[in-house]
């Protein structure tokens, strides 16, 4: 029996791509095994948001090719699509980008019998949907399921739309399907994921929106919590927060992305909204969801940030109070707008800011668990004793056994993980 070994790097919506191929080499009989293993195929997903995660990307296809030269490598993902051909390195049987990932077991097999490196990139300018039905989730309690790939915003400093391609949905009666499956399949919680995951169903022009999406997934038999990757906040108002609020099954944790917290900043890297827009976005959600975890991701060192303005955003996460803050420095993306904004910040200045900004994110997450405390709270148990509460805190809860959700009092915190009493 053959053997395969998958190695992801990046967002949700990757995980849910390798996901699907992993499953599809099961089904033609390989065996998993871990990266770090001797395998006959190795599969890396790759990403490029940041040279960070392009570099780590490359080293682990340096790495299989290291560990067993006689492995057939497949590169896929984000790198694969902004590269192609450039990535026939040494061992590299396939390359896949952002499509195709359907056929990726018959087009590896037919790389081995040509003898030649097979580079199966397709353009993404008119591409569907591709549907990946993922069921297994291995080694999780919850299930990803990605309803919407793309993006059609174009961000000074994003890579994203030239290797994800523009906006396309899931279909409403397929989103419903698979949440069924993951229901029967046992999976409590269902995270939804996207590339741009507030724009589902623009594309179809029928008026379907995410909060459709939303409403099939919370009516799926066996699943009992819903939760919603990245949003927009420009997107957010109080009658959306509402509706939203209507479903009972969504936890009450919304990822909106900020970035920065200056507006001077904001209009440079060009996002769709303000500061003003940002909070009233916050707003609408905590007078929907009362003591809702509101979590964001911040760029540090932006092409012509000054200090003066990364203390605005700094100024702006301590009054919103992000239950968690996902801080990164700036990084150039080729082929970006950004890549050539003049005002460069020094390497070593946006990573000091960023240093800076995770002490923040370090205090108010950890007030953020600690107005918990007293509270009743709803944990998955993810491992033994520990899972995450409906509003994505740790917690832990002795004598909880995996799989299971319990209730438990929150009556003490340790850093950022709280400590729950079991309720009956």
């Amino acid at each position: 029996m053959q053997r395969v070994a998958f190695m992801t790097l990046g967002c949700k919506t990757n995980q849910y791509d390798a996901e699907y191929m992993r499953e599809q080499f099961l089904r033609a009989g390989y065996a998993p095994v871990d990266f770090d293993e001797i395998a006959d195929v190795y599969v890396v997903n790759t990403c490029m948001v940041t040279a960070t995660g392009e570099r780590k990307s490359l080293k682990y296809v340096r790495q299989a090719a290291r560990r067993n030269p006689q492995a057939d490598i497949v590169v896929a993902g984000c790198v694969a699509q902004h590269e192609g051909e450039k990535l026939a390195l040494p061992g590299v049987r396939l390359i896949v980008g952002n499509a195709r990932r359907r056929e990726v077991v018959p087009l590896l097999e037919r790389a081995r019998r040509e003898g030649r490196a097979l580079c199966a990139v397709e353009d993404l300018t008119s591409a569907p949907f591709e549907p990946l039905d993922v069921l297994a989730n291995e080694g999780h309690t919850r299930a990803v399921m990605k309803i919407q790939e793309g993006c059609d915003n174009r961000c000074a400093y994003c890579i994203i739309p030239e290797v994800r391609g523009p906006i396309r949905s899931r279909s409403l009666s397929d989103v419903a399907a698979e949440a069924r499956a993951l229901g029967q399949a046992g999976y409590r919680e269902v995270v939804l994921t996207g590339i741009h995951l507030a724009s589902y169903g623009r594309d179809f022009r029928d008026g379907t929106t995410l909060l459709d999406a939303i409403e099939a997934v919370c009516a799926a038999q066996g699943v009992e919590r819903v939760r919603l990757g990245s949003l927009e906040p420009a997107w957010i108002d109080g009658p959306y927060a509402q509706r939203m609020a209507r479903s009972e099954k969504l936890c009450p944790q919304f990822h909106l992305s900020l970035q920065s917290g200056c507006d001077r900043v904001l209009g440079a890297m060009r996002r769709r909204y303000t500061t003003a827009q940002f909070r009233r976005a916050v707003q609408s959600l905590r007078e929907s969801f009362p003591g809702c975890a509101v979590t964001t991701d911040v760029i540090t060192g932006f092409p012509g940030e000054t200090e003066a303005e990364f203390q605005e955003t700094m100024d702006f996460c301590r009054e919103i109070g992000f239950a968690r803050l996902h801080v990164f420095p700036y990084s150039e993306r080729p082929g970006t707008p950004a890549a050539d904004f003049p005002g460069a910040v020094p390497v070593s200045e946006r990573e000091a800011r960023a240093r800076r900004l995770i002490a923040l994110g370090r205090e108010t997450e950890g007030a953020y668990v600690r107005s918990l405390l007293g509270r009743a709270v709803e944990v998955l148990i993810e491992e033994e004793e520990t899972g995450y509460s409906r509003e994505y805190v740790r917690v832990r809860v002795p004598g909880a056994r995996e799989g299971e959700i319990v209730r438990a009092a929150v009556e003490d915190v340790q850093g950022q993980t709280a400590v729950g009493r079991p309720l009956a």
